[in-house]
């Protein structure tokens, strides 16, 4: 399986057909069932497989167009040599190959591939052909005659319809296996096995939109699919209902363990194929009844919560009911879950947060039919009770208290009812009873006032007293006759309180009372007590409304006590001698019955839409019904007209308007007066009208039921009407609205007020009310039931479902112990205290799910069955157990993070596994044993490889090194007498798996120390390396034995062996054996196996017997070259890479063929091989001995290695990877030197080219340079880079040459399967002919059938390829060199293809052409700007591509590709970036015009500095972060170099991408300088590439000083120093580069790196010197100063040591960079200095003065900081003067003493004249020139006589003009002088210094040309100076002069110093009055006036004409 392609079983299916057939016997008896578990095996693998050829086809590094089935190493090529061999020993040069097919001795051991009848139809002769002579045979390309009846004799077509699809082979697996879901544990967890890598291959191959897809296939599909859905929900229910205690417990486990592992790969399923909104129309039945019982598995939804949610989420789509029943038993659980925290919180002490626990309480309330827990209910009546006692009670917390209780009380469980009355009752009689008399009454009471609120004694007086149950109704009544008689032991607050909140429920109270009855008649005592005198409990309103209530009570002796309450009211009443009618006995015997109607009144109105009656007509009426002056008749007509209109209750506000309600009160008051008869007619209408209004408005319900005297007025007027039916029973229906409007309103009693107000044309009473009342109208009832009743989940009916009830108990152990983990450790638990009802209690059904279901406990379960096992059975049962949770964290997606991997790292398997891992199997059993531990182990270390337990690998290897016996290592190599013993099939079977697993384990360790570092761990890891791979030579030699010949254990070995030498150092760690003789015994072993397998055999091509071996021997030749290469750097062993030719038998035979057999290899039909063998060749060829040798090799190749290498590389056919590699080997061939002529014996000649016409022959770089025109190599590249693919997978493309041409041939969809990929494949599906598959090592030949080519981007039109010429023509005879021929074909055009590029071969091709820079760097830049490579090769990298992969890294999305894919990803594009920095940096090297492009700058510092801003903090792959800081590392480079080269031209593009993205930038170096240590590079290269980009932006500052630039571009200073709100960004930059800094010491390379840094940047931005000042580097800098000079000064003390002798002195460098960061520091701040100053920097100079004389450049350093320091700085300046003494060394005594102060020292070095160094003294000038605007330094001076050194300038002599450099400093120093007129007095008092100015006048100097002008001018302006000036005629000559000077400037100078000297000094103006400076200022004043008229413009004219007017002014006057 591992040698052929998986998709050849799904074209040829019958294998697997036949293991569908096998699957069925996993029922059968002896030992059927292990048929199946093998054949299950086999599928599980081949999933694998097919997964990983999916992979591959995805990978675009192996995209190729190429359909190999004939190479031409393939046995065709070998059998057809054959034939023609036997028939001329010498053939003719024309049927020569360009290469031999074969290589090596010709095998006569049978292949056992299928393909012997090869050999023997060669007639026996061509074992003795001797294929060692140079023969080459036809190329396979002239073979298309060549008759394959094997391949054709089976029809294609029936082939094709026979074999499957993908999507099938995946719905065909689930077919076959989902039966078998309900056997034994073996097959379960072999079955799981095989689906779980099923279900990720669907996710590949099969799309939802299959289930909208109505073809053929497609339903076909589906009907499978359903079926399979069908059987997983069979097997779940068949677990789910197996669990019985008549079963053994093993059984019940293994039934709970699949129900487990199978409801999680059903779910897997479905999410992976059925979108959930799709559910409904698709799940079958049984499948959705098993989902319910997934839903409601309480221990599942605590393991896998994931998986819960996904089958609750299908179950809402698929059964409305069921998921109705979850959903309720979810909320029963949940207040199950709060009952147990509500309890649990209650108990513990300390403060509790009340709010809390009374929602807790809320939520428990649901819950009490399912657990019956009525404690639960004490606690919580004695929370409200404390809640309602507490002061500091919030009114949240309140409110709700008040809530829960009157759920409590209203509860529809009927127990708990009953006992939250009970608790109640308990409560009152606690604090209401006899017993408390003798107790202080306040704190008592206190505790029922959580019963004092409306609401709640409307609850216990409307529901409870009702309640049938004589518990309720009895508690009920007591607690009302408790609190209406407890008035003498409440506080008057209390009872105050109480009447409060009685008072809106007094109308439902009153319907109870009764003369007979106690609580009745505490009702009745309310009104009594209030009526017979003393002060009122009710208020009187109250009192007066209750005494009206009671004539509507049923109980005629209760209304008739009422009307004697009545009577005294009435009588009593202010003016009721005035009032009808008289209150006697008689009246009152008459109305007993008074409201006691028999047509009670319908109290409805309407709402009409729309008014039928104009308001105008009502407001008319209404009029009529007011005024006094018309007739009553017609006043009544309008009242009852009125009364009609007010049934529309739209109509009732205007009557509010009119003011109706007083009107008609006014009418009822006159009627009860002594003369009321007169409007006695209006009464009826008008009581009707109100009654109207009254229904319609509550609010005036309200008010109107507060007034006594209308409720008295009302009752009057049913006294004297009591006869009339009609108006009793209208003030009847006005007493109900107005008595009974507190209980009317809905609102006022809910728990929670509507959002929406009622409508107020509906007047309601509750159904107590208008039972126990005779009222005289027809009202709607409402509160039937108790408002704040709440309504349970689950009925009865639902609590009797078995999977309900047992969800709910274990819900309810669980939230009552607190988690799994605590009720898993009281089941074990010998003491067990009952708490709750037996009801509660988990059954042994329930406990052994939770046990098994739960993780951790199942597996330590597992584990304690391993210790106590008496069997080999019962360890692999707990084994096989343990393989369903590592199974169940892969269905959940959890991985090593899952409850597996989490409770496997806790585990300790040592002491547990030992027993079986130290002892050698002694049979059978033991050994099917031991390969059941290994497995496991294997699994153990997958499942922690990402997380790995150093203690478990630290065990593993220690057993691994043990010493004799070492099982689990002795058992790879089979001994002689075990050998022997493989007679018997099923031991040698054991035996071939026990070795698999082992190796199987070996690999896995081996991968599972990427991440390790623990030492001693690693340390033992290297020894077993060495130890594995002397193993793993033995079992080679062991495979290679005669006696046994078995290709899987030969592949085995092999691949163990790949994986072993993947690391580095494998063989190096030994005792007895070297390195090098490790690896020399692998080659000899690896050499023998590639030579017996491939070579030998012939290849491949007709046949993949073999294939697996020879990939992994070349995989692991490719790992051995590097390990060799590691090992021995010289190249001794090349020679042991060479094979043999022929045998020893055979006579003239070479002792050496080289390495001509890795040639063959080069062209194998896999992909695989080809790139691994071309990467065997890279890596040899690094060094020179094996370019030597691969070019011998291939001597007889047409075209040689170079030609073979290129063509290659120029084949587009060929995939990217294969392409790469023969990059690298032309890259490693062109770095050995190579001559440009014919040399002899030179050992490298480089490519050779000869032209048969012209007999021309050319070496080294002429014939690379004709190579590469040849096959147009640069045009090729150029192709090359337009079809650059970007994309991580390649089945999104739409490629004709992908698939074949008969895939979308049929039309009905029985091959249309591929549709349902989830991006097509390209796969084919048949065999394409042989003659389009042949492949030619060294020419490619256009095929006239070809497709054209679809270009891979959409967005980029197809360009039109460069033809391919071939290089090697057909039939050249036995030459290395290719002819370049006038060929035909050589002008065909290519076939235009499906070409792919992916960014690795970009990479390569980058790295190839930056060595063809430096091999031939003017052709190479002529070709690479003739085709625009850079531009094309820049257009290709892309930031935005490499940050959205880093993203998707960063947050995975559930739909994003394996985290694997995306870091391979970026890891290309990121080398491909860095290749191709690499190159750029060459180009600007060779030709920068080649990058140095507006358009192309811009686009590649956006992506430069985007991919430098992409943040890797959140990254957790070490190799991908390690790739990000070596390509930032390059592009720091490109950065540096970019603006070395071409500064000007890269700086504004580079300030600009900087500037979008600046503190990411910032963030960024800041990173890149905390990476010093780890990673010094890019630290180098980061603070490199800052301080250039500081310097240049410096450069530019002053190249644009005087510049005006209309729209301002960011600069890198404004960045730094203008931007405010990355100011932290910043401050943290500047701290990191000095504490980077000083960190370091002087003698770190690094050190100087960060002082360059901080020197650009304290150069450019203010803000970095105020952040310098801030972290104290001035102060810093001195001390380093300090210590540098205490250093030398102490070396100059030790005998025969000089200081200073090496200028590169680690100390001088270290003064040199402290006094450069000063310099930068202090310039232009003038804090800085200050802080210098006070750092004492003075005094250090000048104890360092000395040193500083012996070294000029620290001199001028030294020179530059005084410079700055004393630049208008006045106190620096005096510093210098003051007097300092220090110590010098002998040495410096010779060179200058020391002086008394640093002044003077200047001074001294000043006057040497001249210095030998030109820098130090124009220094030591312009230090002098600050130092002169000082008072105290110019004192020195003039102490010093300093001046009267430039009385001893020499002048110019001869035609010189010009001065010289010292006479330009002393001019520039006597200028400042002259600033003060103390200067001006020491340059007047130098004798002769007016004279030598007046001479050095006359020279000139370009840079500052009127010094000598501007001293005079400076002099003039002092008074006292004015007659020495005026004495000196020469002077004012001088000056005049200046009028008529060509320079406007002199011109300036002049006038200004004449108006000087003239202004307010008389005698001045006698002087210049001479008449030639007269005419001089009058001609100039003229001209000036013409010149300038507009000079307002200039200030500089302006006050040049000001001068001349006011010296002409002057000079006129008299």
């Amino acid at each position: 399986m591992q040698d052929f392609p998986a998709e050849i079983f799904l074209q040829r299916p019958k294998i697997v057909q036949s293991l569908f057939f096998l699957l069925k016997l996993a029922f059968g008896g002896d030992g059927k069932h292990r048929l199946a578990l093998q054949s299950a095996s086999c599928l599980q693998q081949l999933c694998a497989y097919l997964r990983n050829r999916l992979n591959f086809h995805r990978d675009p590094g192996f995209f190729s167009s190429k359909q190999d089935t004939v190479s031409q190493n393939s046995s065709v090529s070998y059998c057809h040599e054959a034939r023609v061999i036997r028939h001329s020993q010498n053939p003719s040069p024309g049927s020569s190959s360009p290469r031999p097919s074969v290589v090596g001795r010709t095998g006569q051991r049978p292949r056992g591939d299928g393909q012997d009848w090869d050999a023997a139809s060669s007639s026996g002769s061509s074992s003795h052909v001797h294929v060692n002579s140079r023969i080459s045979v036809p190329s396979p390309l002239e073979m298309t005659h060549i008759d394959l009846p094997e391949l054709e004799t089976e029809d294609t077509l029936q082939l094709q319809f026979q074999q499957l699809s993908l999507p099938q082979f995946c719905v065909s697996v689930l077919e076959a296996a989902a039966p078998l879901l309900t056997g034994s544990r073996q097959v379960v967890i072999r079955v799981l096995e095989l689906l779980a890598e099923d279900v990720i291959l669907i996710g590949e191959a099969i799309s939802a939109d299959i289930w909208d897809d109505n073809s053929l296939f497609a339903i076909d599909m589906k009907e499978k699919l359903l079926m399979v859905l069908g059987s997983f929900g069979e097997a779940m229910c068949h677990h789910k209902s197996s669990v019985s205690l008549e079963h053994p417990e093993a059984v019940l486990v293994h039934h709970r363990t699949a129900f487990v592992s199978i409801s999680l790969l059903a779910v897997r399923l479905l999410q992976t194929l059925l979108p959930v909104e799709k559910a409904s129309n698709f799940i079958p039945e049984p499948l959705s009844a098993a989902l319910f019982l997934v839903s409601l598995d309480m221990p599942i939804s605590l393991e896998y919560p994931n998986i819960h949610d996904a089958v609750v989420a299908y179950l809402e789509q698929l059964n409305s009911e069921n998921y109705s029943i979850y959903k309720r038993t979810a909320e029963a659980v949940y207040s199950i879950e709060c009952a147990c925290n509500f309890l649990s919180d209650v108990g513990k002490e300390g403060e509790k947060n009340l709010l809390e626990l009374v929602e807790l309480a809320d939520q428990a309330l649901r819950s009490f039919s399912c657990h019956q827990h009525f404690r639960l209910v004490k606690e919580i009546i004695c929370i409200c009770s404390k809640i309602s006692k507490s002061a500091q009670a919030s009114p949240l917390l309140q409110g709700e208290s008040q809530k829960v209780l009157l759920r409590m009380l209203s509860h529809p469980l009927l127990q708990v009812k009953v006992e939250t009355y009970k608790c109640c009752l308990e409560i009152i009689e606690e604090c209401l009873g006899v017993h408390t008399v003798a107790k202080p009454v306040s704190s008592l009471c206190n505790g029922i006032h959580f019963l004092l609120h409306p609401k709640v004694l409307y609850e216990i007086s409307a529901f409870g007293i009702q309640e049938p149950q004589n518990e309720v109704n009895a508690a009920a009544k007591t607690i009302l006759l408790y609190l209406l008689q407890g008035r003498l032991v409440m506080t008057a607050a209390t009872w105050n309180k109480f009447i409060e909140a009685l008072c809106p429920v007094i109308p439902v109270l009153q319907g109870y009372a009764d003369t007979e009855d106690p609580l009745g008649n505490c009702i009745l005592l309310l009104s009594k007590a209030s009526s017979e005198g003393g002060e009122g409990v009710l208020p009187c309103t109250t009192h007066f409304k209750s005494l009206l209530r009671l004539l509507l009570v049923k109980k005629p002796s209760v209304r008739s006590l009422a009307l004697k309450l009545l009577a005294c009211h009435l009588t009593g009443e202010e003016g009721a001698d005035r009032k009808r009618p008289s209150i006697d006995a008689r009246v009152l015997s008459r109305v007993t019955n008074l409201f006691i109607v028999k047509k009670p009144i319908e109290l409805k109105l309407d709402d009409r839409r729309e008014l039928i009656i104009k308001l105008e007509t009502v407001e008319k009426v209404y009029e009529i019904f007011t005024s006094d002056d018309i007739d009553l008749v017609l006043r009544k007509s309008a009242a009852e007209q009125l009364a009609v209109i007010m049934q529309d209750i739209k109509m009732h506000a205007v009557v509010k308007k009119l003011c109706l309600i007083d009107k008609i009160i006014e009418y009822l008051n006159e009627c009860v007066g002594q003369d009321g008869e007169v409007v006695e007619c209006l009464v009826q209408p008008s009581l009707t009208l109100l009654r109207k209004v009254l229904c319609g408005d509550s609010s005036l319900r309200v008010s109107l039921s507060q007034q006594s005297s209308l409720l008295s007025l009302l009752f009057r007027v049913s006294l004297i009407f009591h006869e009339d039916c009609t108006i009793v029973t209208e003030v009847g229906a006005l007493f109900c609205l107005l008595l009974f409007d507190e209980v009317s309103r809905m609102d006022m009693w809910s728990v929670n007020p509507p959002s929406k107000p009622s409508s107020p044309s509906v007047f309601s009473l509750p159904v107590s009310v208008f039972r126990r009342y005779h009222l005289p109208v027809h009202v709607l009832g409402h509160h039937a039931v108790s408002p704040y009743a709440i309504v349970l989940p689950l009925s009865a009916d639902c609590l009797a479902l078995k999977p309900v009830s047992d969800m709910l108990r274990i819900a309810w152990n669980l939230s009552w112990y607190h988690g799994s983990d605590n009720l898993l450790k009281q089941m074990s638990s010998e003491t067990k205290i009952q708490e709750f009802s037996d009801a509660l209690t988990l059954s042994s059904e329930d406990t052994l799910a939770l046990k098994v279901t739960h993780t951790a406990s199942g597996l330590k379960d597992c584990l304690h069955a391993i210790v106590q096992a008496a069997a080999h059975r019962e360890v692999r049962a707990a084994v096989t157990r343990m393989s369903f949770y590592f199974l169940n964290d892969r269905l959940s997606l959890k991985g090593g993070t899952g409850p597996c991997g989490v409770t496997l790292q806790s585990l300790a398997w040592h002491t547990t596994l030992n027993r079986f891992l130290q002892v050698l199997p002694a049979c059978t059993e033991d050994e099917k044993l031991l390969i059941d531990i290994i497995h496991f182990l294997n699994k153990l270390l997958k499942e922690q490889r990402k997380n790995s337990s150093v203690e478990l690998l630290t065990w593993l290897l220690e057993l691994l090194l043990r010493q004799s016996p070492n099982p689990l290592l002795d058992l790879l190599v089979l001994t002689e007498p075990q050998a022997r013993e493989e007679t018997d099939d099923i031991r040698t079977a054991v035996r071939q798996q026990l070795q698999k697993e082992l190796i199987a384990l070996f690999s896995t360790l081996l991968l599972s120390f990427t991440a390790i570092t623990d030492r001693k761990c690693l340390e033992l890891f290297y020894v077993f390396q060495t130890q594995l791979a002397l193993k793993l030579l033995q079992c080679l030699r062991v495979t290679d034995a005669p006696h046994f010949y078995g290709l899987p254990s030969l592949q085995r070995t092999l691949r163990g062996m790949a994986h072993l030498t993947a690391l580095p150092g494998w063989s190096s760690h030994s005792p007895l054996t070297k390195p090098l003789e490790v690896c020399v015994k692998y080659l000899s072993g690896l050499l023998e196996v590639i030579t017996s397998f491939y070579v030998e055999r012939g290849g491949n091509a007709m046949s993949f017997m073999g294939k697996g071996v020879t990939k992994s021997t070349i995989l692991c030749l490719l790992h051995l070259s590097h390990e060799m290469m590691a090992q021995d750097q010289s190249s001794e062993w090349m020679s042991l890479w060479f094979l043999p030719l022929g045998s020893h038998s055979e006579e003239h035979t070479p002792a050496q063929q080289g390495l001509a057999w890795l040639i063959p290899l080069w062209v194998d039909r896999d992909p695989e091989v080809r790139f691994t063998s071309l990467g065997l060749g890279s890596a040899l060829t690094t060094l020179e001995s094996g370019c030597a040798a691969l070019a011998n090799s291939c001597q007889n190749i047409s075209g040689g290695l170079w030609g073979t290498v290129v063509n290659i590389l120029l084949d587009q056919w060929e995939c990217s990877m294969v392409r790469r590699e023969a990059a690298f080997i032309l890259q490693n061939l062109l770095v050995i030197p190579m001559p440009s002529v014919i040399i002899k014996d030179y050992t490298w000649q480089g490519p050779c080219v000869h032209d048969e016409d012209s007999g021309l022959s050319l070496v080294g770089k002429p014939a690379l340079q004709a190579l590469f025109y040849h096959c147009r190599f640069y045009e090729h590249l150029n192709q090359m880079v337009k079809h650059c693919y970007l994309g991580r997978y390649t089945l999104d493309l739409n490629c004709s040459a992908l698939t074949g041409t008969s895939e979308s041939s049929d039309s009905n969809g029985l091959d249309d399967s591929f549709k349902f990929w989830r991006a097509p494949s390209r796969m084919s599906n048949q065999d394409p002919a042989p003659s389009s598959l042949s492949t030619s090592e060294t020419m490619v030949t256009p095929s006239s059938g070809s497709a054209e080519f679809s270009p891979l981007v959409p967005s980029a039109a197809p360009l039109p390829e460069v033809s391919n010429d071939q290089f090697v023509a057909q039939g050249q005879h036995e030459t290395a060199c290719p002819r370049l021929a006038h060929d035909p074909c050589l002008a065909a055009p290519l076939p235009r293809q499906c070409v792919l590029v992916t960014p690795p071969l970009l990479s390569a091709v980058c790295s190839l052409l930056d060595s063809l820079l430096v091999v031939a760097p003017g052709d190479t830049a002529n070709a690479v700007r003739h085709t625009r490579l850079v531009e094309r090769l820049c257009s290709i990298a892309d930031a935005t591509l490499i940050e959205a992969r880093v993203q998707e890294l960063r947050v995975p999305l559930p739909s994003s590709p394996p985290v694997e894919h995306t870091q391979a990803q970026v890891s290309f594009l990121l080398e491909y970036l860095s290749s191709l920095v690499r190159l750029l940096q060459s180009c600007l090297l060779v030709d920068p015009d080649l990058v140095i492009q507006d358009e192309l700058l811009k686009r590649l510092t956006t992506n430069i500095i985007g991919v430098l801003t992409i943040g890797t903090k959140d990254l957790l792959d070490v190799e991908l972060i390690s790739a990000f800081y070596q390509t930032w590392t390059h592009l720091f480079n490109l950065l540096a170099t970019l603006l070395r080269k071409a500064g000007a031209a890269s700086l504004p593009s580079i300030t600009m991408g900087l500037a979008k993205h600046w503190v990411a930038v910032i963030d960024m170096l800041c990173s890149c300088v905390g990476l010093s240590a780890t990673c010094p590079a890019l630290y180098t290269a980061g603070l490199q590439f800052l301080s250039i980009l500081l310097t240049e932006e410096a450069k530019r500052c002053l190249r644009d000083k005087d510049k005006t630039n209309l729209c301002p571009s960011p600069t890198i200073a404004s960045l730094l120093d203008k931007t405010q709100d990355n100011q932290k960004s910043l401050e943290r930059f500047n701290e990191v580069i000095i504490q980077s800094y000083e960190g370091k010491s002087g003698r770190d390379t690094l050190q100087r790196v960060a002082a360059n840094a901080l020197l650009s940047l304290l150069a450019v931005s203010r803000r970095a010197q105020k952040l310098a000042l801030e972290a104290a580097l001035v102060d810093s800098c001195v001390e380093r100063m300090k210590h540098v000079n205490a250093q030398l000064s102490l070396d100059a003390l030790r005998p025969g040591k000089a200081a200073l002798r090496k200028k590169e002195d680690g100390f001088i460098k270290e003064l040199s960079i402290a006094m450069q960061l000063l310099r930068n520091c202090l310039y232009q701040n003038e804090e800085c200095k200050e802080a210098a100053l006070e750092a004492h920097l003075v005094p250090v100079l000048h104890s360092l003065w000395p040193w500083l004389l012996m070294d000029d450049s620290l001199m001028h350093v030294a020179l530059q900081l005084l410079c700055v320091y004393t630049a208008n700085f006045p106190n620096g300046c005096s510093s210098l003067c003051w007097s300092s003494s220090g110590q010098y060394p002998l040495q410096a005594v010779g060179r200058g003493a020391s002086g008394s102060s640093l002044m003077l020292c200047v001074l001294r070095l000043a006057s040497q004249t001249p210095l030998e160094n030109a820098a130090v003294q124009h220094g030591v000038f312009l230090c002098l020139s600050n130092l002169a605007l000082s008072h105290d330094c110019k004192g020195v001076m003039q102490k010093s006589n300093f001046l009267q050194n430039f009385l001893s300038l020499t002048l110019p002599k001869g035609g010189n003009r010009h001065l010289s450099n010292l006479a330009v400093l002393w001019l520039k120093l006597l200028l400042n002088v002259s600033l003060r007129e103390d200067g001006q007095q020491m340059i007047l008092r130098l004798d002769g210094c007016l004279d030598s100015l007046t001479e050095l006048s006359k020279f000139t100097h370009k840079s500052s040309p009127h010094l000598p002008l501007l001293i005079f001018h400076n002099i003039c302006f002092s008074p006292a100076n004015k007659p020495r000036v005026l004495a000196n005629e020469k002077v004012v000559n001088v000056l005049s002069a200046c009028l008529e000077s060509e320079n406007q400037n002199a011109q300036r100078i002049g006038a200004a110093a004449l108006w000087a000297l003239i202004h307010n000094y008389q005698k001045a103006k006698t002087t210049l009055k001479n008449p030639s400076i007269k005419r001089r200022v009058d001609e100039a004043y003229s001209l000036a006036k013409k010149t300038f008229s507009s000079s307002e413009e200039n200030p500089l004219n302006a006050y040049y004409l000001k001068c001349l007017e006011s010296l002409a002014q002057q000079l006129n006057s008299s």
